[in-house]
């Protein structure tokens, strides 16, 4: 192979590929993914080889030869990054192996042939009662029945059944493991960047493999250091994280990781319901190894479980081992259950009192590493909480992890390892949180009509931290109407401005929406704020409520405070529109500045 070939291809027959399988030398994670293909299309898959049709490549990763601590080679396994699903129904079906499904039940797939036909079909109680039928290829595929006998067997029951047709149908059936798949093989010494784009330029349908992706089919596949149980460990509790209900599936169904430690410590979840934090695997990933390694990059947690060591570029059995061991830790760490609720409760503390207010998860992640790593580095709990507030809401702010968030996190990592916490957050706030930050850039920022912009969810999250009232409510507090699914409703309203020729872009602005309560907004209406306003002063003075129910001037007042509304409205000429709008995304941002500095 020339050096600038990366990758190599070739056919070989299926009995060659499954006894690859068979002895390891391709690794298959026992759940790398569900096996989520229908039957039925295992079915289509052995009807299209029966008929000599291309069934598509498969794409495997070699390992890197890896040096074993008495100084030997040894020879890296190939790792299925792209095929799964069409192996898995090739043991499934040819073989009789068992499969994982989506519900993580192990079942047994059958497919039935029919030689009259020559048909394919999934096995059902009507195909098994069927002397027609062969309720299931496998033990003949496999070639447990030999071929004249199969024939003896099959005429039996079906004497019409022509000895010469059956002896080509038959041959066929016996040859499908001499069909040929198409092996496309990476090289050992690919980074992962590269890895993905050759995937995703030879992938037909364009799926897109994340890095997250290769590090799991990595741990998956390493049995020797025990990945594969790691791996189910961070499947299952990203599953029981979503899904409390199915720990009764894992108890019943894998005895063998049921015995772990990994299963008595996410036991907890079975009880749990708050939804605020659902790490998928590649959250939890993240979170794991920066939180331990101190490196942004999964392309090195890759590297680092194949042993490589950075500085002779060598890999070595002793680092490998090593660092399974330190991500094992991670994991740990990370599914703890004091760890992971007290971690949440900061996070809600600070007023994120749902997850809608979180439409990123990398700050959330990154918090969640810094609060691992100053439990590790012995900070005062009451620091660590008030640490891992600010810089979750610092992060939300200024869009820290929007971009390039590896390197981000690689950054701030080794940043926080390089001294007290407290005197690099000070430099941030410095450079990030100046007053012309306040004053410009954060007013600038919520000049949209994205009510999931992170600065107006972050707005919220200031009054529910401080307890606000909605919008002309007198009792409601807008932690209530975010937790229950409150509307957010506008301050001037929709059918007001569009009758005086503003576009959706300019109505929408989130400068102009409140939560509020439903029957509040109904009453008010189309209504403009001059008149609906004039409506709850005049409340204040009968005491007879129409809005809310505030029947107080000074309570007003202090709810166009806790809303951040200018008290230009509630004068009987106020401003125009658009100075309504860009005075409120100041008091905004004062409102935001003053409940950051509090936490």
């Amino acid at each position: 192979m020339s050096t600038s070939q990366k990758y190599s291809v070739n056919q070989h027959l299926i009995e060659t590929l499954l006894s690859w399988v068979k002895s390891g030398e391709i690794a298959i994670p026992e759940i790398q993914r569900p096996f989520v293909w229908k039957p039925a299309k295992v079915r289509d898959l052995m009807d299209s080889l029966y008929q000599g049709y291309p069934v598509g490549y498969i794409i495997a990763w070699k390992n890197p030869s890896i040096r074993l601590k008495d100084g030997s080679l040894s020879e890296g396994r190939k790792i299925l990054i792209d095929g799964q699903q069409r192996v898995t129904a090739l043991t499934a079906a040819m073989v009789g192996q068992r499969v994982v499904n989506k519900d993580y039940r192990e079942v047994r797939i059958k497919i039935a042939f029919n030689p009259m036909t020559e048909a394919f079909e999934v096995t059902n109680p009507a195909i098994e009662k069927s002397k027609q039928w062969l309720p299931d290829i496998a033990p003949i595929v496999q070639g447990e029945i030999g071929l004249l006998k199969l024939i003896r067997q099959y005429r039996e029951t079906n004497p019409k059944a022509e000895e010469e047709h059956l002896e080509t149908v038959f041959t066929k059936l016996l040859d499908l493991k001499k069909r040929q798949v198409g092996l496309i093989e990476l090289n050992a010494d690919l980074d992962i960047e590269t890895v993905t784009e050759i995937f995703i330029r030879i992938n037909s349908k364009g799926v897109v493999l994340s890095q997250a992706d290769f590090v799991m089919s990595k741990i998956a596949a390493n049995e020797t250091f025990g990945g594969n149980v790691l791996r189910k460990a961070i499947d299952y509790f990203c599953h029981l994280a979503v899904a409390p209900e199915f720990y009764p599936h894992i108890r019943d169904n894998d005895a063998a990781f049921a015995a772990t430690d990994y299963f008595k410590q996410m036991k907890w979840l079975k009880n749990e319901n708050d939804d605020l934090y659902d790490p998928s695997y590649v959250d939890m990933l993240r979170v794991a190894f920066t939180s331990q390694f101190s490196r942004g990059r999964l392309e090195e947690l890759v590297a680092l479980l194949s042993g490589r060591n950075f500085e002779t570029r060598e890999y070595e059995q002793s680092i490998e081992e090593a660092s399974y061991a330190t991500l094992k830790t991670g994991i740990e760490q990370f599914m703890n259950e004091t760890n992971f609720k007290r971690f949440v409760m900061i996070v809600k503390s600070a007023g994120f009192v749902d997850k809608k207010l979180i439409r990123a998860q990398s700050p959330l992640n990154f918090a969640y590493i810094l609060y691992l790593k100053l439990i590790k580095s012995g900070t005062p709990k009451p620091k660590i909480e008030s640490y891992v507030r600010r810089w979750f809401v610092l992060s939300m702010l200024t869009g820290r992890y929007a971009s390039a968030p590896e390197s981000k996190f690689d950054q701030d990592s080794k940043a926080i390892d390089h001294g007290p916490f407290g005197e690099f957050l000070d430099s941030i706030e410095q450079s990030e949180l100046s007053d012309a930050f306040w004053n410009v850039g954060l007013p600038r920022a919520m000049t949209t009509s994205n009510v999931n912009h992170p600065t107006f969810n972050v707005f919220l999250a200031s009054q529910a931290h401080a307890n606000d009232r909605g919008f002309l409510s007198k009792d409601v507090t807008i932690s209530s109407l975010l937790i229950h699914r409150g509307d957010i409703h506008h301050i001037n309203p929709k059918a007001y401005l569009k009758k005086q020729g503003h576009a959706r872009g300019s109505y929408n602005q989130v400068a102009n929406y409140v939560y509020m309560q439903q029957e509040t907004n109904i009453a008010v209406g189309a209504k403009a704020p001059t008149v609906y306003l004039a409506d709850v002063r005049k409340q204040c003075e009968t005491k007879e409520t129409k809005y809310g129910g505030i029947v107080d001037m000074e309570a007003l007042h202090e709810n166009f405070r806790q809303n951040a509304i200018p008290m230009d409205l509630l004068e009987d000429d106020p401003t125009t529109y658009e100075d309504f709008l860009a005075a409120r995304r100041v008091l905004m941002a004062l409102k935001i500045r003053d409940y950051y500095f509090s936490l």
